[in-house]
């Protein structure tokens, strides 16, 4: 409760007595004399006070008021001002609070009048040792005095006037390692990451490790008392942690001596994390292999494909493909206890669709091993493999070669293309169309007069399969490999949806559609080949 003293000191302090006011603020800003401590009350009345040129208010307001509660003021980039005059007196706290209300300002007028003053008293700051205007100076030092472009660094180093200029670059690391030695997380952070785009392993893990092992302590906790991956621990830990944990472990792991418990741990707080890279990589370690199945020796331990198959299963509900690759080898193990072709087959389909090159590849060479239980097992084992050839698998490209033909105009095709005229074409509309399919995809006249398009066009690939009307014929394949002949065929086939392609239909036996062909185009089929 306020006392007979204090209540006076608020009359005046209301009444605008500058020096009451400044009284005012000191008792809340320390509090004692039945006045609590009251930081945001203090800055009130400071700033009434220092608006009446009482020296002192700004002094204590730069000295003891940090951003936090000069954030929360009605309007805090007035209170700059105080800041400024405290830190040219001296203060170098409030030349770094000072710096942060201007720098993080989105008052274009306050920037552009203030941020110049702003970055050289954060520079002076940074001289002193203060780590956390260390770290702010390297995020901002694009704008520090002391730099300049890369153009003007140059010329000026050529004409010997400059010649201890710094890159932008330059500046950015120097600060950035100030702060990161002095402790900044943020900073060592940056730090590691730019050691990863560089791949200097050896920096990397100077500035991570030690980071991945705080992180690994500070959470050991809670780690013991979770089951299932946790969004609480994902935002409390954020993103650039859970890379880091991961990153470090991958990077130890490529060496040849390492903690394995550390590594384990290390990816077990980022997968409890709820991040789907660390999930594959706990699950791949699990199981001692690498995403392309093949066996690793890990430490001392044997693999456990219990534990494996849970993270991976949970990284491939999470959208990567490698981790049911990574299942469909695992149910392929003869010494898993669980070994089951069935999953293996149903986990590694799985991967091929979500697009990985090899469980495509594998999928078509296991589609073209049992192509002959089952008829179109061809046309699944050439969808897959265009489906590798095209991420760029040799294997699957000469394969491919092997089993399917690519489109090829039939020279018979094209001379009847060129004798047949509108009228005929308006005539034999069927004929026309099956003529101008043999020019696109280099079918032989049989194939052209019987194809029943209805039942050939597989999307990717054209089945030619003509042997129940025309024995002497084989099954072929004819890939679909442009955007052309896709729309081409697309289009003729609208022309025979809903139509008998067979001997029954409108079109009747081959040897009607033979006739039918000779009578319009006598010419062609003399140059066509013999029946």
């Amino acid at each position: 409760m306020a006392k007979r003293e204090d209540l006076a000191i608020i009359r005046s302090a209301r009444a605008g007595q500058a020096a009451a006011q400044l009284a005012l603020g000191k008792r809340y800003l320390f509090g004692g004399n039945g006045l609590p401590q009251s930081l945001s009350t203090a800055l009130h009345w400071l700033s009434r006070a220092a608006q009446q040129e009482e020296s002192e208010a700004w002094m204590l307001i730069g000295s003891h008021i940090p951003l936090e509660v000069a954030l929360g003021f009605s309007s805090p980039f007035d209170l700059c001002i105080w800041y400024e005059r405290a830190f040219d007196a001296g203060v170098m706290q409030a030349g770094l609070v000072f710096a942060q209300l201007v720098l993080t300002s989105r008052d274009p007028g306050v920037l552009q009048a203030m941020r110049g003053k702003a970055i050289k008293a954060l520079e002076t700051v940074a001289h002193s040792g203060v780590a956390e205007a260390q770290w702010l100076l390297a995020q901002h030092a694009d704008n520090a005095p002391g730099n300049v472009s890369d153009r003007v660094r140059v010329a000026a180093q050529a004409s010997g006037t400059l010649p201890e200029a710094k890159t932008e670059q330059e500046a950015t690391l120097e600060w950035t390692s100030r702060a990161a030695n002095a402790g900044v997380m943020q900073a060592q952070q940056s730090l590691a990451q730019i050691a990863w785009e560089k791949a200097d392993w050896p920096v990397f893990l100077e500035r991570a490790l030690p980071l991945a092992r705080a992180l690994s302590e500070q959470y050991a906790a809670t780690l013991a008392q979770l089951n299932v991956p946790s969004e609480t621990l994902a935002r409390q830990l954020g993103e650039e942690n859970l890379a880091l944990l991961i990153r470090t472990a991958q990077v130890l792991q490529a060496g040849d001596v390492f903690d394995a418990a550390e590594v384990q741990q290390f990816l077990e707080l980022a997968a409890y994390g709820d991040d789907k890279g660390a999930q594959l990589a706990l699950g791949l370690w699990y199981a001692r292999m690498n995403s392309d199945g093949q066996r690793l020796q890990v430490g001392s331990g044997s693999a456990n494909y219990k534990k494996a198959i849970r993270w991976l299963t949970l990284a491939g509900e999470a959208g990567l493909a490698d981790a049911w690759y990574a299942l469909s080898r695992i149910y392929l193990k003869s010494e898993f206890s669980q070994r089951n072709l069935v999953d293996m087959q149903r986990h590694l389909e799985h991967a091929a669709e979500m697009g990985h090159c090899a469980a495509q590849l594998e999928c078509g060479l296991s589609a073209w091993r049992n192509r002959r239980e089952t008829l179109t097992n061809d046309v699944r084992a050439v969808y897959w493999l265009q489906k590798a050839a095209a991420q760029g698998s040799s294997e699957a490209a000469d394969l491919l070669a092997k089993i399917a033909d690519s489109a090829q105009p039939a020279a018979w095709a094209e001379a009847a293309q060129r004798q047949m005229t509108r009228e005929q074409s308006k005539a034999h509309p069927f004929l026309a169309a099956r003529i101008e399919l043999a020019t696109l995809f280099g079918l032989s006249r049989p194939e052209a007069l019987l194809l029943d398009l209805n039942l050939a066009d597989c999307g990717h690939c054209l089945a030619v399969d003509i042997r129940s009307q025309y024995a002497r014929s084989k099954r072929r394949l004819i890939l679909i490999q442009t955007g052309d002949e896709r729309q081409a065929l697309s289009r003729i086939a609208r022309l025979f949806e809903d139509v008998d392609c067979g001997p029954n239909g409108p079109e009747g036996n081959y040897r009607q559609r033979l006739y039918r062909f000779k009578a319009a185009i006598p010419e062609a089929a003399q140059e066509a080949d013999p029946d």
